[in-house]
């Protein structure tokens, strides 16, 4: 079962995520009036922030190995060619040309867990929203994108094209999901082997899922992350992390349909949710950093500018400080 919440401890029973408590409904709004909304109101505020900035929050996408030189002062040490600098006792730097166009893939988890949400919105409509913005601030500026869908398996694939049409079709691409069939669960180590083997030239790839999966996805992950450059945008609401008192409550696994009835009023189980919750928060974002990424974090009940604005922020905080000089033991070789 693809619940991370294997045992509650609570009356020796398996639960379903909380996740499964609250059905999905069925979007209304079509994708251009979506996509419409997030110009006005998500993009506009992003360009004044920003101020046209996105190469900071898509670095490394659209680069070709031209040369290696000696290293300079300034250069970014995360351009150090290793194995050269080690038969050369001199350090040195790759140099890279860069093309008009970057290519982004949106690789894109669409399995029941995405459908929750304890609040207004959905992890479904986080991600969404996010995949919209992000791929019209690349077309806009002559990139292009495309994006792998995940529902049982990955069901669709959309080639990297530019245009504010070919967002709309992403978008709409995502609205019009088949339904889910029960009994089938979530392996996100799929999704991130399909795109190793579909995704030859070097592009930025943003893998945006909950998660919550079954294992073996952080190898994958890995790979991917050495020929492209990857970031991980991990959708997550606040009551996956900790229970409310809410009586007697049951909850619904989506995938395999089991049912199990809990009591949230019981303040050593809240306890037990809460110690596994970390626990998995913990292990997971470990994983992130093992497998060499970038992680941005979009909760239910956040704001989705403001979140990017950090994340771009970081980013160019980690630039500054990579392009400061040589590591401490190379300067004192």
């Amino acid at each position: 079962m693809k619940n991370w919440l294997r045992k509650f401890g609570a009356g020796g029973g398996e639960a379903a995520s909380p996740a499964q408590a609250i059905p999905l409904p069925v979007p209304a709004a079509a994708a251009e009036s979506v996509l419409r909304r997030l110009e006005w109101t998500v993009i506009r505020r992003l360009d004044g922030l920003l101020q046209g900035d996105y190469r900071t929050l898509l670095r490394g996408a659209g680069l070709d190995l031209a040369d290696l030189r000696e290293y300079q002062h300034h250069d970014d040490v995360r351009h150090i060619d290793w194995n050269v600098t080690a038969r050369q006792n001199i350090p040195h730097v790759r140099v890279f040309t860069e093309d008009r166009e970057m290519a982004a893939w949106f690789l894109l988890d669409l399995s029941p867990s995405v459908d929750f949400g304890s609040g207004e919105q959905r992890k479904r409509t986080v991600s969404a929203e996010f995949t919209a913005v992000l791929a019209r601030l690349l077309t806009r500026h002559g990139n292009r994108i495309g994006a792998m869908l995940y529902g049982a398996g990955v069901d669709t694939v959309i080639p990297t094209r530019g245009g504010r049409r070919h967002v709309l079709h992403v978008l709409h691409s995502m609205q019009a999901r088949p339904a889910h069939v029960e009994g089938q669960t979530t392996r996100l180590r799929d999704l991130l082997d399909s795109a190793a083997n579909l995704v030859k030239r070097r592009s930025t790839i943003f893998v945006v899922s909950d998660f919550i999966t079954e294992p073996g996805w952080e190898k994958s992950l890995g790979l991917l992350a050495q020929r492209h450059e990857v970031v991980a945008v991990r959708l997550l609401d606040p009551l996956e992390l900790q229970l409310p008192d809410l009586g007697l409550l049951t909850l619904r696994d989506a995938e395999t349909g089991e049912q199990v009835l809990v009591d949230t009023g019981d303040p050593g189980f809240r306890k037990r949710f809460s110690r596994i919750a970390a626990q998995r928060e913990a292990e997971l974002r470990e994983a992130l950093v093992r497998a060499g990424v970038d992680t941005l974090e979009l909760s239910t009940d956040g704001d989705l500018v403001e979140a990017i604005v950090r994340f771009t922020e970081m980013r160019k905080r980690r630039t500054r400080m990579g392009a400061g000089g040589l590591p401490a033991h190379l300067r004192a070789a």
